[in-house]
C-alpha cells in the first residue's frame, strides 16, 4: 500500500503514474543501460524518454543513450553500439554533494584532514 501511495504522489524516484500510463499506451521499449534505466520511444520516434531505475538523475545516463535521447544518433546503442577508445574511462554520474565527490588534498571536508592548531589567535594588548 505504501508503494502505491508513493507512486501516486512522487516523480523523483522512478516514474509517476502519468508517465507509466503514457508509456504503456504510446511507448515502445528500445533497451536498457547497465544501470537498469529503461529507454522508450513513441510510434513515429518524435519523442524519446527514459524511466530511471531509482532516483531520477540525468547524469546517470551514459553518453551513448544521452546521444540517442537527444536525437544526435538515429539508432539506439542496442542497434548501433558506439566504439569506445582504449583511453576512455567508463561513464560515472555526477557525484557532487555525495560522500564520493572529489575533494582536493587539504580540503576540510576530507576525513583525513585535521584542522590546523599550530597557531595562537591574536589578541590585542
Amino acid at each position: 500500500m505504501a508503494s502505491l501511495l508513493k507512486r501516486l504522489v512522487t516523480w523523483w524516484d522512478g516514474d509517476s503514474v502519468g508517465t507509466r500510463l503514457f508509456t504503456s499506451r504510446h511507448g515502445t521499449k528500445v533497451g536498457e543501460d547497465e544501470q537498469g534505466n529503461v529507454f522508450y520511444r513513441n510510434g513515429d520516434d518524435s519523442r524519446r524518454w527514459v524511466i530511471y531505475n531509482g532516483q531520477n538523475d540525468s547524469t546517470r545516463v551514459g553518453p551513448e543513450w544521452y546521444g540517442w535521447l537527444h536525437h544526435t544518433f538515429a539508432k539506439p546503442p542496442t542497434e548501433d553500439p558506439i566504439a569506445h577508445k582504449t583511453w576512455e574511462k567508463p561513464h560515472q554520474p555526477n557525484l557532487t554533494g555525495t560522500a564520493d565527490a572529489f575533494m582536493r588534498q587539504g580540503s576540510l571536508r576530507r576525513a583525513d584532514v585535521k584542522p590546523a592548531t599550530d597557531y595562537e589567535a591574536w589578541s590585542p594588548e
